[in-house]
């Protein structure tokens, strides 16, 4: 691609995510469902308005970006939030996302999905959207126990997510290349201690460093070379760059003295990489979608939504929560958005072949979740006398 047509094309991009950002205040759609749908209008299954050349970009995009997202969860790891948030908290967290994976996977095998795909959908239906449940909360002006502990829950239930998920990727890959049981638990053992070791190489140095720093431009180029460090060494060694800066960021949580700074660092820089990767994850779509990918949204929105209901269910009964917040703490719990977005574009890039699937699937139901997922957590909220 041509020099100047890049510098007019990242141009307009940036411009698109300002008009992202005023259709979601106006239609309170989430602003990555927006940039994914103008990238499908502007893609070759529209208009095909784009440059040849431009989804070279993808990878890279993704990878930085997602990374970044991965490194403001681990900042959510701190010793004293966890300590604050107690047994209930992770309780219901794991609950969720394992009952989630079970009902979506098992449901969808069911339905006669090939088992490698409805392992990858299974571990996507497992993302939520801590924003989006923030939001609600804050607008409904919700306080008491329960509104807690949803806050809790949100706030770590992502992080429960892509470790299973990057655990399922292995399965599947090793299911599509006929491994045998030992070889698929020696990828995932790697898959996860190359994550731990990629992430405290990079995280506990930069622990150390953040508090040394003044505010200001070095600080930048600190939070900057995290992240690029985590996912750049983890795609050389083959292993997660979503655990490892998952990993990093906990390790930064929980030993820098000022590390409050490298993360209002990262949300400072993390949002124009958000807006060309999920532009560009629009606009690498080739097809509408046909009545094959309707019933596979349905009855991933159907399993999902029942998953979540019963999920909250069963972590409330384990730590013996209140019964209505067993009733209600998975319908709080349905929003999905750009957590689940990524993860599909991470098995995208693991399967070629079902990369447009994973995509239609998993736009078609972020769309459902979260235009509704938020009126069901504002319900949620009111049951239990949390507004």
């Amino acid at each position: 691609m041509e020099l100047h047509v890049a510098l007019i094309t990242l141009g307009i991009l940036f411009l698109t995510g300002l008009i992202a950002n005023e259709l979601g205040r106006r239609t309170r759609l989430p602003r990555v469902t927006l940039l994914m749908l103008l990238g499908m209008l502007a893609g070759p299954m529209a208009l095909d308005l784009l440059p040849p050349g431009l989804h070279e970009w993808q990878e890279f995009l993704s990878s930085a970006a997602l990374t970044m997202v991965a490194f403001l969860l681990g900042g959510s790891l701190s010793h004293a939030q966890l300590v604050r948030q107690g047994r209930m908290i992770l309780t219901i967290s794991i609950t969720v996302v394992l009952t989630t994976v079970i009902i979506v996977g098992g449901g969808l095998l069911a339905l006669g999905i090939p088992a490698a795909l409805a392992i990858l959908l299974a571990g996507i239906a497992a993302a939520t959207a801590p924003a989006a449940t923030l939001d609600t909360i804050r607008e409904a002006k919700a306080r008491g126990e329960f509104a807690d502990t949803l806050k809790g829950v949100v706030a770590i239930d992502d992080l429960w997510g892509l470790i299973l998920f990057s655990l399922l990727i292995v399965v599947a890959n090793s299911l599509g290349g006929g491994g045998q049981v030992t070889s698929v638990m020696g990828r995932a053992l790697w898959e996860i201690g190359g994550a731990v070791l990629v992430g405290g190489v990079i995280g506990y140095p930069a622990a150390l460093l953040t508090g040394r720093i003044q505010i200001g431009e070095p600080l930048q180029s600190e939070a900057l070379a995290v992240v690029f460090l985590c996912a750049g060494l983890s795609i050389w060694l083959e292993v997660s760059f979503l655990l490892a800066g998952v990993v990093a960021g906990a390790i930064i949580a929980n030993f820098a003295r000022h590390h409050t700074r490298a993360f209002h660092e990262i949300e400072h820089i993390e949002w124009p990489f958000m807006i060309l990767f999920f532009f560009l994850a629009g606009a690498s779509l080739q097809s509408i979608p046909g009545r094959q990918f309707l019933f596979a949204i349905s009855a991933f929105v159907v399993l999902r939504a029942v998953s979540r209901i019963i999920g909250g269910w069963l972590g409330g009964t384990l730590c013996a929560a209140r019964n209505e917040y067993r009733r209600w703490m998975g319908l709080a719990l349905m929003p999905q958005a750009g957590v689940a977005i990524g993860m599909a574009l991470i098995a995208g890039n693991h399967f070629p072949e079902f990369r447009e699937y994973l995509l239609m699937v998993t736009l078609g139901s972020t769309v459902i979740f979260e235009i509704f997922g938020p009126l069901a957590t504002r319900i949620a909220l009111k049951k239990t006398k949390g507004l």
